[in-house]
């Protein structure tokens, strides 16, 4: 109860609140954007956030990443266009809503869903978190080297189809985050006897360039476009009670997104697609899933919002990020020198309480705003994408800039952004790059200080945590070979199929 009271009281300081509110309704109007995302977002918020308070700038970071998906919601809904990547299964059954004329009750649906699903998943880990206190001080610096490792396995083999691209990518990422000082003897490693890179490759930077500058070429290459909606009517607090009607299928949806967010590496779409398969399958109609289904929708949006509560168990507990967005709030702890891990529950237990209130507290605040302010947003989406290009190009820069007041600085980010484009054309993932960076170092840090104590290599799985997580790399790893085996000898049916089209559409 004392520790409630101390978060409480975090959680109250004005400057904290201010922020909570900014990054609660700036997300929203951010995710309601298509062409923006919450990455771009927090990558160019990232650089003033070291000027605040620890807990000031993760809560404007978490109010970013928190409820952009709700307003990704809406162009997803209305237009067929989800202002997030992670709302595009919303898509299916939220627009053939509008289309039917039901898009007033797809809106509330859409936006009472999210808000079960994030409610639901911050209640999930306020309980969790005594056991998470209880826990942590058993992981030492093997047992979260091999936690790195499994993230960084899992971050690999979530994207099937490229995998190899994956592991190259993130090979790369740690590859990055070598380059400067070395850290113990503090000797040059790979500046190619370069001496602007001694500093290394500034993380920032690497973000900045591959989510936010890239985005901004993106945009500024393609035609101008300016969506046209239309606006909603009606009272958006029946889908509240509608919601009643599918407990379930929220219940259940929520607890996949719970359960998915704190495994690294996962996240939301592998959440999304199990709920949305689970509530095919359970429905009573599932012929009208892709048709205007209401459980479609509440499926995708209830488990998506879970995740980003969830994501940050792994991030507090081990101080190992799950994706791209939960890496860069990891920059925030170590600018501050707020330590994400065991330490952190054990004696700053107010703190991790004050970020989870402040997450239940954005729920509301959102759902809040947008019953009120849904139409006015549906302005927002119009805005022409060359003006939003410039904008994000403009912010970019001077974010990048302001670290160090370096020109290389933004030499580098500007290299990398158009590596950013480069990797989205080709339809290639960024993120392994980024958790590449960032668990390189975590694995790097780690095993320098359990090497004086490992004298054979199974004094690295001796005790109870590092064999369970030792045991997990080999299931997972074993469980992707024999799934290669299985699709090798049993190909799909439509693969002929496919690559007869695919001849076809070249010629």
């Amino acid at each position: 109860m004392d520790v409630l009271t101390s978060a409480v009281t975090l959680l109250m300081d004005w400057q904290v609140l201010l922020a909570l509110l900014v990054g609660s309704i700036g997300g929203v109007i951010i995710g309601a954007i298509p062409g923006v995302g919450a990455a771009v977002a927090i990558a160019i918020l990232l650089p003033a956030t070291f000027a605040m308070p620890p807990l000031v700038g993760l809560v404007m970071l978490l109010g970013i990443y928190g409820s952009s998906m709700y307003g990704g919601a809406l162009p997803a809904v209305l237009i067929n266009t989800p202002g997030t990547a992670v709302n595009a299964l919303t898509t299916y059954d939220g627009y053939p809503m509008t289309q039917n004329g039901e898009a007033r009750r797809a809106v509330a649906l859409a936006y009472s869903a999210s808000f079960f699903g994030g409610v639901f998943s911050i209640i999930c880990l306020m309980l969790l978190a005594p056991l998470l206190a209880k826990v942590a001080p058993h992981f030492g610096s093997r047992e979260i080297f091999l936690a790195a490792l499994l993230g960084i396995i899992l971050v690999v083999l979530a994207h099937r189809g490229q995998v190899f691209a994956a592991g190259m990518l993130a090979s790369f990422g740690i590859f990055l985050q070598t380059i400067g000082l070395e850290p113990i003897t503090y000797s040059r490693q790979f500046t190619f006897g370069q001496t602007w890179l001694t500093s290394g490759v500034d993380l920032i930077v690497v973000v900045l360039g591959l989510f936010a500058l890239s985005q901004a070429f993106l945009l500024l290459v393609q035609p101008d476009e300016t969506p046209k909606i239309k606006s909603v009517s009606g009272s958006l607090l029946s889908g509240l009670k509608e919601l009643w009607l599918y407990k379930r299928v929220a219940t259940v949806s929520s607890g996949f997104g719970v359960l998915m967010g704190m495994i690294p590496g996962v996240g939301e779409f592998t959440a999304q697609f199990m709920s949305y398969t689970y509530a095919q399958k359970t429905s009573k109609t599932p012929e009208l899933f892709g048709k205007g289904a209401p459980e479609g929708l509440i499926a995708s949006e209830a488990a998506n919002n879970a995740v980003p509560a969830a994501a940050m168990i792994p991030l507090l507990a081990l101080g190992i990020p799950g994706e791209a967005l939960t890496a860069m709030m990891l920059t925030v702890f170590y600018v501050h020198n707020v330590i994400p891990g065991p330490q952190l529950f054990q004696g700053q237990m107010d703190f991790v309480m004050a970020l989870y209130l402040a997450l239940l507290v954005l729920n509301v605040i959102v759902l809040v705003f947008l019953i009120f302010s849904t139409n006015v947003l549906t302005r927002i989406i119009e805005l022409p994408t060359r003006l939003i290009g410039v904008t994000i190009l403009l912010l970019g820069f001077v974010g990048v800039y302001s670290l160090r007041n370096s020109l290389t600085d933004c030499a580098l980010a500007a290299g990398f952004g158009v590596f950013g484009v480069i990797l989205k054309r080709l339809n290639l993932p960024i993120v392994p790059i980024i958790l590449g960076m960032v668990l390189g170092g975590i694995m790097e840090t780690k095993l320098r200080s359990a090497m004086p104590r490992v004298k054979t290599p199974w004094d690295m799985i001796d005790r109870p945590i590092s064999m369970i997580i030792f045991v997990m790399i080999l299931l997972v790893i074993g469980l992707h070979i024999r799934t290669l085996i299985r699709d090798w000898r049993n190909p799909p049916r439509d693969v002929d199929t496919d690559i007869h089209l695919t001849q076809e559409g070249d010629l």
